[in-house]
């Protein structure tokens, strides 16, 4: 007698949640910093840093160079780095700063001034280990001179409600900053930097991820404001006069300050992926890779994936069920201006994929879905993401909710609160962008 057909797995919530756990467990810090600790310098060793995974790098760097460099050379160390509010990790040499994101705050503007003030006076026998993640261009908060904080927070607020895409985004970014676009790597100079980079954007461009404080930038201030030309963002004033001025003009590929610059990708979201498909495998489901760098508007890419979902259901392409379709990168919200919204906004870029995928798929009732922020964080909501189910529909109609309705008005965290399928994590300490799986049972 022939073994019975593999269906899937026996409970799809709790595989959905172990191909998370995987990418999550992928992206822990300590073995990646070991193998790309430099060696000790003649002189001080100063840490720097921020990002979402900066107080979990710093935990794990202490932990690295207690094993593997000299005492004289540990003790010679100090550092600060900022992370997000809820974030930090326990350390006894590099400082950890907490501060507000996405919008930033006084906190990230005094902990970047610190950050600087550090890194003054350094020698050529010194050394600099930057720790650097997504967040980390919002943390990174200091304003070059001619622009206040609030002038700052309001462009970064108009800017996330444009629903620009990261790399635009960081062009902006780059060009109002103390610190970013390279502008770090200039302030250690001549001492040597070793830069180590979690990265979180579609591609792992290290001139976009954090915006590149120790990378050199090869955009301009027109491109700058070219970006919020073709966005249709108005900057507060003191923020044009400075772009149209030139004088927020980066350090290029050619700067001297680069000289003794490296910069280290140590963790990127296709490892992440690779560790989900792999978990994926173990458990008897076919698992394929759709990419690592998806970019667009969350309900216009739902739309564009949920068929490929329905093809594998339908067709047994582009794998036979049970599979798995896994992909990764950064999507995108648009948001109305305050001004014009009817109702309240709840929710993020991954709950409103899953919410425009249940709509899309029509509750297919051999499809499960997951899709989730890997720094625990979705949006404006409290949850990472959210579950979709074959009957996410009707169970949202027996309750009286318009998923239609809340999808027009971005309310996907209280729609899959309601149905209790939210993923909720808190602080994951890490960052490499966005994770969504479909789940075809056979």
């Amino acid at each position: 007698m022939s073994p019975p057909p593999n269906q899937g797995p026996a409970d799809p919530r709790i595989f959905l949640s172990t191909l998370f756990g995987a990418v999550l467990n992928a992206v822990d810090p300590f073995e990646r910093l070991m193998a790309n600790l430099p060696h000790p310098p003649r002189g001080r060793t100063v840490v720097v840093g921020a990002g979402k995974a900066a107080g979990a790098m710093a935990e794990a760097l202490e932990g690295v160079l207690a094993e593997r460099w000299l005492p004289s050379a540990v003790n010679a160390v100090s550092g600060l780095v900022v992370t997000r509010r809820g974030h930090a990790r326990p350390t006894q040499r590099i400082e950890v700063v907490e501060a507000a994101h996405p919008v930033p705050d006084q906190a990230g503007l005094e902990a970047t001034a610190r950050m600087l003030a550090r890194l003054e006076s350094l020698s050529a026998d010194d050394l600099v280990i930057g720790l650097f993640s997504g967040g980390g261009s919002a943390l990174l908060s200091q304003p070059l001179p001619g622009i206040d904080l609030a002038d700052k927070q309001a462009l970064t607020e108009a800017l996330l409600a444009s629903g620009a895409d990261i790399r635009a985004f960081n062009t902006v970014r780059k060009h109002i900053s103390a610190v970013k676009g390279g502008r770090l790597a200039r302030a250690a100079a001549p001492a040597r930097v070793v830069s180590m980079i979690v990265s979180d954007v579609p591609g792992d461009d290290i001139s976009v991820i954090a915006s590149g404080p120790t990378v050199a930038d090869p955009s301009t201030c027109a491109d700058a404001l070219a970006v919020l030309a073709r966005i249709g963002v108005t900057p507060p004033p003191s923020i044009t006069r400075v772009l149209e001025s030139g004088e927020a003009e980066t350090p290029k590929p050619d700067d001297p300050c680069f000289e003794k610059v490296e910069n280290r990708l140590i963790i990127t979201p296709m490892e992440a992926l690779r560790a989900a498909a792999e978990a994926a495998r173990e458990a008897g489901v076919k698992p394929v890779i759709l990419g690592d760098a998806l970019e667009g508007e969350a309900a216009q890419v739902a739309r564009a994936l949920a068929p490929m979902a329905l093809s594998a259901a339908i067709h047994e392409m582009p794998l036979a069920p049970p599979c798995v379709l896994l992909s990764g990168g950064e999507l995108t919200v648009t948001l109305p201006p305050p001004e014009a919204r009817t109702a309240p906004i709840n929710g993020g870029p991954n709950g409103e994929f899953l919410l425009a995928a249940a709509l899309a798929l029509k509750g297919h009732p051999r499809i499960w879905g997951m899709a989730c922020d890997t720094d625990g964080k979705d949006g404006s909501g409290h949850n990472a993401g959210a579950i979709l189910t074959p009957d996410t529909l009707a169970r949202a109609r027996a309750q009286a909710l318009d998923p239609e309705g809340m999808l027009d008005h971005h309310q996907s965290c209280w729609f899959f609160e309601r149905l209790d399928d939210l993923v909720v994590t808190g602080p994951t300490l890490t960052n490499v962008n966005d994770f969504r799986a479909f789940l075809v049972m056979g």
